[in-house]
């Protein structure tokens, strides 16, 4: 099982433990992740949750639960501001990767932000950030990490699919996905070419530290709540990175210490900001932990680093 894999799971446990999961809409997802019934069971008990293969295989077979996915527009794509907004796809590794692609009015040469989706796929509220930077003067690319296996669209009726297709996929040809997006941005001729950032979201926090170790002409990062990536890789990192924390995410917190002293060793330019009053994935405003004033003052520290290190 990778880290990203168990990242995800122990998210879904924290969600469980603290009631906004059912256990068996846990169970159920867990079996995906698995990958089988009888793999889940030690999965489960590795997590500290008890139950038997009869009650893991029943909740294996029930139903997705249909819940109705916020809309989350703040920018509409036909904002006066918006050259254009919608769905593009471009080649990496054989795959036509999906993303949605935002950009500013006029020739340009713009900068430009990879946005990372959270660990449930491309939905409205990451097209809806590409837009907001779009209007603030980026041209803004929002990467479906899913389209190895057809897109969130795809699955879009079941998204703890999406999820689980995010945790087999290796992180490796994830990182492929997002630096072939960072080439795409670098080949438009309204794209300034030196001046790439990036940012995401949870499980997308997580693949921003990734796509900073793996992309050298990345020149801003800004992850937000994510599991910081393998120490060994801190000093491959060039872009200047923000990381946002929220002051409850105790599960996620416990790596800072780690992840500040790799970046100080590293000699990596680098602030780290803990937000008080508010948990994990604080920032997504169709979610259920969302706390507008704490996703303000993120943002605007979010929108400051880029206006340093992109339009600087």
């Amino acid at each position: 099982m990778s880290d990203l894999q168990r990242y995800i799971l122990e998210e879904w446990a924290e969600d469980y433990r603290d009631g906004r999961l059912s256990r068996r809409e846990f169970l159920r997802r867990t079996v995906l992740m698995a990958g089988g019934t009888a793999l889940a069971v030690p999965v489960l008990q590795s997590l500290g949750v008890t139950t038997s293969v009869d009650e893991v295989s029943a909740a294996s077979g029930a139903p997705a639960p249909q819940v109705a996915q916020a809309a989350g527009v703040t920018v509409p794509p036909t904002d006066p501001a918006l050259e254009s907004a919608g769905m593009i796809s471009y080649a990496a590794g054989g795959v036509a990767v999906q993303a949605y692609l935002s950009r500013p009015k006029g020739a340009g040469p713009f900068p430009a932000v990879v946005v990372i989706h959270e660990n449930r796929g491309l939905l409205e509220h990451f097209k809806d950030v590409t837009r907001r930077l779009a209007k603030l003067g980026y041209v803004a690319l929002a990467v479906d990490l899913a389209s190895g296996e057809g897109g969130t669209e795809r699955h879009a009726t079941d998204l703890a699919q999406v999820t689980a297709i995010l945790g087999r996929t290796p992180p490796e040809r994830m990182a492929e996905f997002l630096t072939a997006g960072v080439r795409h941005l670098q080949g438009q001729p309204y794209v300034r070419r030196d001046r790439i950032g990036a940012t995401g979201y949870c499980f997308g926090g997580g693949m921003t530290w990734r796509l900073a170790t793996a992309a050298p002409d990345l020149r801003a990062a800004v992850p937000y709540y994510g599991s910081h990536p393998p120490l060994s890789d801190v000093p491959k990192i060039k872009a200047a990175v923000l990381a946002i924390y929220a002051g409850e995410d105790q599960r996620i917190n416990a790596g800072i210490p780690a992840i500040r002293e790799a970046l100080q060793k590293a000699g990596v330019v680098h602030d780290i900001v803990i937000v008080p009053n508010a948990d994990h994935a604080f920032f997504n405003d169709t979610g259920a932990r969302y706390v507008a004033a704490a996703a303000r003052a993120a943002w605007e520290r979010t929108t400051a680093w880029f206006e340093r290190y992109l339009k600087g």
